[in-house]
C-alpha cells in the first residue's frame, strides 16, 4: 500500500496536467485523489504504521486526518474571504481607479509595471491575495486569450518571488519566521536580491516575447450608470478593501491568530460597510452589490481543487513518505545549495509547507543557527521554486482557476522561463556569499 499511494499520486498528478485531454475537470481528479490516498492509507495502516499498538486505524488516521483538515481550512477560508473581497471591490468598479491611471499601451511596458507592483505588493499583502488583487486588474487591461495568460504567468513569478524576501510574504517564511530560524531583518536584506533576480530574469525574457500594443476595451455605458454607484463610493469600497487586506499582517502579528482570521474581519467590515451605504437603494440595485450576490461569482471548484490535492499531500505527510523524502535527500546530498535547490523544485509537485516542515524537523538550531544561509536559502527556495509548475504554489492554482489555465501550456510556454529565473536566483545568493 505504501507503494501504491505514491502510484495513486502520480497518476492524479498526470490526470490534473492533462485535464485538457482527457476532459475530466481537475477539480474532480484532486478531490478523488485525495480521498483514494486516505482511503489506501486505511488499508495499509498496519505495514505503514507497525506500532500502533490496539489502536484501530480507523481512529488514528482520522485523528490525523482532521488535523490536516484544520491546517488546510485556513487556506480554504483566507482564500474565500480574500475573493470574495475582491469581488465587492470589482462589483463598485474600483479597480477602474487603477486601470484608469494606467495610460502606458506597449504590451511590454505593461507587463515590466504590473510585475513590479505585484513583486513589492507581494511582500505586504502575501503571494495569494497579491495575486487575486492582480487578476482582477488584468481582467479589466487585457482581452486576448494568449496576452492575459502570459501576463498572469508572470504575475504568479513576481509574487511568490516578492512573498519569499518578507517575513510575512509567504506561508513557508512565516513558518521560518515564527520557528525561529530566521529573522524580519535579516531575511529581507539576504533574499531581497535573489528574489528580484527570480523575477527580472523572467519579466526580460518575456519582454522580447510581447510585441505590439494593449487595445483597450471602450465601454459606452458606465457600470455606474447601470448599478448607481457612485463616485463616492466607489473609492470608499475599493480604498477600504485595500486597507482591510493590508492589515492581515498587521493582525496576525498583533493577535497571533492565523491569517485567514484577519481576512474573515476584513470582510466582515467591508460587509457591514456594504450593506450601510446602500441600505435606501431600490432592491434591483442594493441586491445587485450586495455580498450574497457577488459570493456566488466566487470560482467553488478552485477552492475544493486546493481541498483535494493538499489533502492528497496532507496524505503522503502522515504515511511518511515526505519523511523519507527528506531523510534521502539528507543522505545523498551534503551541500546545502543542492538540498534547498531541490527542495524548491519538489516544491512546484508537491505543497512547499510539508517539505519546509520536514527540514525544520529535520535540523534544529544547534545543527543550522539562527539565519545561517541554510534557513535562508530555504526560504528563497520554497517560496520561488512553486513558480516552476502553475500547482506549485497557491498563487499558481489561484491564478490557473480564475483564468483557466492549461497546465500543459504553462508547461511548455512558462516553467523552463521560470526556472532560469529560480536558478539565477540561487546562483546570487551564492555570489552574495
Amino acid at each position: 500500500m505504501y507503494t501504491a499511494i505514491i502510484v495513486m499520486f502520480v497518476l492524479g498528478y498526470l490526470a490534473i496536467a492533462l485535464e485538457h485531454y482527457i476532459r475530466i475537470n481537475k477539480t474532480a481528479t484532486a478531490l478523488l485523489l485525495g480521498v483514494v490516498c486516505w482511503t489506501l492509507l486505511v488499508f495499509g495502516s498496519y505495514s505503514i504504521f507497525p506500532n500502533m499498538g490496539s489502536t484501530e486505524p480507523g481512529d488514528f488516521l482520522t485523528e490525523a486526518l482532521l488535523g490536516h483538515i484544520g491546517e488546510i481550512s485556513e487556506i480554504l477560508f483566507f482564500l474565500l474571504g480574500a475573493m470574495t473581497i475582491v469581488e465587492l471591490m470589482d462589483a463598485h468598479q474600483g479597480f477602474s481607479i487603477i486601470t484608469d491611471k494606467i495610460k502606458m499601451k506597449k504590451k511590454s511596458h505593461l507587463l515590466w509595471a504590473l510585475a513590479m507592483i505585484t513583486f513589492f505588493l507581494s511582500a505586504l499583502l502575501d503571494n495569494l491575495t497579491t495575486s487575486i488583487v492582480m487578476a482582477a486588474v488584468l481582467k479589466k487591461i487585457i482581452k486576448n486569450k494568449d496576452d492575459l495568460w502570459l501576463f498572469a504567468s508572470m504575475m504568479i513569478i513576481s509574487a511568490n518571488a516578492g512573498g519569499a524576501w518578507s517575513p510575512i510574504g509567504d506561508v513557508t517564511t512565516i513558518m521560518l519566521w515564527i520557528g525561529g530560524q530566521i529573522t524580519a531583518g535579516n531575511i529581507i536584506s539576504q533574499i531581497f536580491l535573489p528574489s528580484l533576480v527570480a523575477a527580472l530574469v523572467p519579466l526580460i525574457i518575456f519582454s522580447f516575447w510581447l510585441k505590439g500594443t494593449i487595445q483597450k476595451e471602450i465601454k459606452n455605458t458606465k457600470h455606474t450608470e447601470i448599478h448607481g454607484v457612485s463616485d463616492f463610493e466607489k473609492y470608499i469600497v475599493f480604498f477600504t478593501g485595500i486597507a482591510v487586506l493590508l492589515f492581515v499582517p498587521v493582525f496576525k502579528t498583533i493577535t497571533h491568530l492565523p491569517p485567514f482570521m484577519g481576512v474573515l474581519f476584513g470582510l466582515s467590515i467591508v460587509w457591514i460597510l456594504t450593506e450601510i451605504i446602500h441600505k435606501k437603494k431600490e432592491e434591483e440595485h442594493r441586491k445587485a452589490l450586495s455580498i450574497t450576490s457577488i459570493i456566488q461569482r466566487i470560482d467553488t471548484p478552485s477552492i475544493l481543487f486546493f481541498l483535494g490535492i493538499l489533502m492528497a499531500v496532507a496524505a503522503l505527510q502522515t504515511g511518511g513518505h515526505l519523511t523519507e523524502l527528506s531523510g534521502m535527500l539528507d543522505a545523498n546530498f551534503k551541500s546545502i545549495y543542492v538540498i534547498n535547490g531541490l527542495i524548491g523544485i519538489l516544491s512546484s509537485i508537491i505543497d512547499n509547507v510539508p517539505m519546509v516542515a520536514g527540514a525544520m524537523g529535520m535540523y534544529s538550531t544547534d545543527v543550522y543557527q539562527i539565519d545561517s544561509e541554510f534557513w535562508e536559502l530555504l526560504a528563497y527556495c520554497a517560496g520561488t521554486g512553486g513558480s516552476i509548475l502553475i500547482i506549485g504554489s497557491a498563487a499558481g492554482v489561484a491564478i490557473m482557476g480564475i483564468f483557466k489555465i492549461d497546465f500543459i501550456w504553462y508547461l511548455k510556454r512558462i516553467s523552463l522561463v521560470a526556472f532560469l529565473g529560480y536558478i539565477f536566483g540561487i546562483l546570487t545568493f551564492m555570489v552574495l556569499n
